[in-house]
């Protein structure tokens, strides 16, 4: 019985100790998770924070672009274009960004009324992707521009941050045809065929 009871005893530290090192490893990996959790829960919140950010940025231009178009102001349209600009007009007409610029200096395109709505920003990485619907009036080398337009502007993010307005691309949303043109009425002869202006 002497002999058995350190023996017991030593059984129940080692046992216990077992125990407590099972505790302490389960309480370590526990608090590893919780860390782990939390740096990636506030990551994804910067990122979110960053991406509203960038949203917030290319609205900015989009207003600052609209308030360039209506003043007729080159200089800064010619900071806002990308040097391998393109734009594609609604007569599907493809213009550089000085074929562009040359445009507006030379008062071939005039804009006089730019409402814009339905914006929305779509974001892949440094891309900024906006589509929205703008009513529009003024002229064109092609004639009197009013209407009511979608359109799609691209900007790339540079690496010192700056974006730059890389594609354009307008369409123009027609009118729902009368009752007489579905009914395959006859159109008028002066009314037969429309030049679509150039906006953009």
């Amino acid at each position: 019985m002497v002999c058995r009871v350190p023996y017991r005893r030593t059984t129940g530290v080692a046992s216990h100790a077992t125990a407590s090192s099972s505790v302490m490893m389960a309480v370590v990996l526990l608090t590893c998770f919780v860390a782990m959790l939390s740096a990636q829960q506030a990551q994804a919140q910067k990122g979110h924070e960053k991406k509203h950010d960038y949203k917030k940025q290319v609205e900015a231009l989009e207003e600052q672009w609209r308030k360039a178009q209506l003043a007729s102001d080159v200089a800064t349209m010619d900071k806002m274009l990308a040097d391998d600009f393109v734009g594609i007009s609604m007569s599907g007409q493809v213009n550089t960004k000085a074929q562009q610029l040359e445009r507006i200096r030379t008062r071939k395109l005039v804009i006089s009324k730019i409402e814009l709505s339905d914006m929305k920003v779509k974001l892949k990485g440094a891309v900024a992707i906006v589509t929205s619907q703008a009513e529009v009036e003024g002229t064109s080398e092609d004639g009197s521009v009013k209407g009511t337009y979608r359109y799609t502007r691209i900007y790339q993010r540079e690496t010192n941050g700056d974006w730059k307005i890389t594609n354009f691309e307008a369409t123009r949303i027609h009118a729902p045809k009368t009752a007489g043109e579905n009914s395959g009425a006859r159109v008028p002869t002066d009314a037969a065929r429309v030049e679509e202006p150039r906006f953009g």
